[in-house]
């Protein structure tokens, strides 16, 4: 079993579905984009990695209001550089976490290559909207935020349809767990339907 497979605990996730249900006006102020999503995105179906998991929620959108910005650069497989007002900034996505394939110091860990891949392919050079929780930034300075990608009256959330390809895993860190419930489940549904990490990892890994 490769090390990136860390198990998240009840404890954390009874936290998180918790606090997810506090504090969320149900008000979205959010404008929706006119940038299409990319047609895989579209669909639902994977992007140069294994099967979806689990069907798409079309009603879900934002619960707070967005701020719009256009994808420079891609990082990894769960952080990106946008360009928002002029200024580029570093973000790292909110509740879910890929394998490594930058840090220093440490080896690219399994399926690290095909989640930079498809979130490459899902917002690459893309415009956004950024959703926050509650925190503005995390300890390394990077912008926590949601990243939605908009087809007309439809939102994509790009964090969870990476955790629903299985390119990665839930990341609960209080207080910011707005969508925890959503992320937990679209996890269940990915280690069920044995996708991406949750599939048959190739030896030595």
């Amino acid at each position: 079993m490769p090390p990136f497979r860390r198990a998240v605990s009840a404890a954390a996730v009874l936290v998180a579905l918790v606090a997810s249900t506090a504090g969320c006006e149900p008000a979205s102020n959010a404008t929706p984009t006119s940038a299409p999503l990319a047609p895989d995105a579209a669909a639902g179906s994977p992007v140069g990695g294994p099967s979806s998991s689990g069907p798409v929620d079309e009603s879900f959108r934002p619960t707070g209001p967005t701020v719009r910005a256009k994808v420079v650069r891609i990082v990894d497989g769960d952080t990106i550089v946008v360009r928002i007002g002029g200024q580029d900034e570093r973000l790292r996505y909110i509740g879910m976490d890929t394998p490594e394939t930058v840090k220093p110091a440490s080896p690219v860990e399994w399926m690290g290559p095909e989640a930079s891949r498809t979130n490459a392919a899902l917002v690459e050079g893309r415009t956004v909207e950024l959703e926050k929780d509650v925190s503005e930034t995390d300890q390394y300075g990077r912008l926590l935020r949601y990243v939605w990608l908009v087809d007309g009256d439809r939102w994509t959330l790009v964090n969870l349809e990476l955790v629903r390809r299985g390119f990665a895993q839930v990341e609960t860190d209080p207080p910011d767990v707005r969508y925890a419930d959503r992320f937990v489940a679209a996890e269940r549904a990915a280690r069920d339907a044995g996708v991406g990490l949750w599939g048959p990892a190739p030896s030595g890994s």
